[in-house]
C-alpha cells in the first residue's frame, strides 16, 4: 500500500495528476485544535508567533500583502497548478488577505515546480536580483541558494505615511543624494513621531516560491498546497524549527512531529492575525496583536 501511494506521487509530480484527485485532497480539513484557557497559554502563542514572524531588514516590522495577491503555479500539469494556485487564493480570502479579482492581473506570487530549482535561482539572480529580496552587494550568490525542497524568497517595500512605497533592496539599488553629497543605503520617509510607531509599515511585494518534485513524491499535493500558501501569505522567520502548536510548516521539517498535513487551526489563527494587526506600530505591538488574535480566534470569538 505504501510503494503504491508512493507511485501515486510520483505520478503526479511527473505531471499526471487528475483533477478529481485534487478535489479531493482539498476537501480534507485539520483535524488539529488547540484550547487557550489561560496566561500559559498565551505563553505559547506568543512563542509560536516570535518564531512565525520574521521582521523586514529595512524597518524591522512583519510584512504582509496589501496589494492584491495573484499568484501562477508552473512546472505541473494544468489541472495541478490550477489547484495550487486556487488554493493559494481560497486561503488568502479566508484568513482577510487582499486577492485580486480581475480577469487579469499582474503575477506576484510565482510558484515554481523545477528539478532544477538551483538552476532556476541563478538565473533569477543574475536576471531579476531584486526578485531574491534583501540582500548586500556581493551575497546574491549566497541568497540565491537553495536548502530547502520548497523555498520562498521575498521581495518587500517599505510604505511611509504618505502611502510611498519603496523596495527594501540593498548594494547598488539604495542610497541618497543629500546635496551633491551621495550616502549609501539611505533612505527618506514621510513618518510620524509617535511613542507608539513611527507610521511606517512593511509590504510583501513580490515572492518566489520554488519546489523540487524530485524529492516531494512521498507528500500530497493538498498538503504542499497549504505550506506553499503559507510561505505565499507570510514570510516565515524558519522553515527548520519544530513548531510546539501543531503546524503545516512540521510538514517538511527535519525531525518534527508531523501529524497536521494541512493547515492546521494554529496557522489559519496566526494569518488572521497577521491580517488584522496594524501594520504600522513597532515590532513588539505587531506580535502581540498577532498573539491576541490567535487568542480570540483559538477561543472561538
Amino acid at each position: 500500500m505504501l510503494r503504491a501511494k508512493k507511485a501515486l506521487n510520483a505520478a503526479l509530480f511527473a505531471f499526471a495528476l487528475a483533477p478529481s484527485l485534487a478535489l479531493a485532497q482539498a476537501a480534507r480539513t485539520p483535524t488539529e485544535s488547540v484550547t487557550v484557557t489561560g496566561a500559559r497559554n498565551r505563553q505559547v502563542l506568543d512563542n509560536f508567533v516570535q518564531s512565525f514572524a520574521a521582521p523586514t531588514q529595512i524597518i524591522g516590522k512583519i510584512a504582509r500583502w496589501e496589494n492584491g495577491i495573484c499568484p501562477i503555479t508552473v512546472g505541473l500539469r494544468p489541472e495541478a497548478a490550477k489547484f495550487v494556485t486556487q488554493r493559494v487564493r481560497d486561503i488568502a480570502a479566508q484568513v482577510g488577505a487582499p486577492v485580486s479579482r480581475g480577469k487579469s492581473c499582474q503575477f506576484n506570487i510565482e510558484i515554481v515546480f523545477t528539478t532544477t530549482p538551483q538552476g532556476y535561482m541563478d538565473n533569477i539572480r543574475k536576471n531579476h536580483p531584486a526578485f531574491l529580496g534583501y540582500h548586500d552587494n556581493g551575497r546574491a550568490e549566497q541568497t540565491a541558494k537553495v536548502s530547502h525542497v520548497v523555498q520562498a524568497w521575498y521581495t518587500t517595500a517599505t510604505i511611509d505615511v504618505n502611502g510611498w512605497p519603496q523596495l527594501d533592496i540593498g548594494g547598488n539599488g539604495a542610497g541618497l543624494w543629500l546635496g551633491n553629497v551621495f550616502l549609501p543605503n539611505a533612505r527618506a520617509y514621510a513618518v510620524k513621531g509617535t511613542r507608539l510607531g513611527d507610521g511606517l509599515r512593511s509590504s510583501l511585494y513580490h515572492v518566489i516560491i520554488v519546489a523540487d518534485p524530485n524529492r516531494l513524491v512521498e507528500y500530497e499535493i493538498g498538503a504542499l498546497a497549504d505550506y506553499i500558501a503559507l510561505l505565499a501569505l507570510s514570510q516565515l522567520n524558519s522553515l527548520d524549527a519544530c513548531q510546539q502548536l501543531p503546524s503545516i510548516v512540521n510538514l517538511l521539517a527535519s525531525g518534527c512531529d508531523r501529524k497536521a498535513n494541512a493547515l492546521s487551526e494554529n496557522d489559519i489563527a496566526y494569518l488572521r492575525g497577521l491580517y488584522k494587526m496594524s501594520p504600522d506600530t513597532n515590532l513588539r505591538s505587531e506580535k502581540d496583536q498577532i498573539a491576541y488574535q490567535m487568542e480570540q480566534k483559538l477561543k472561538g470569538r
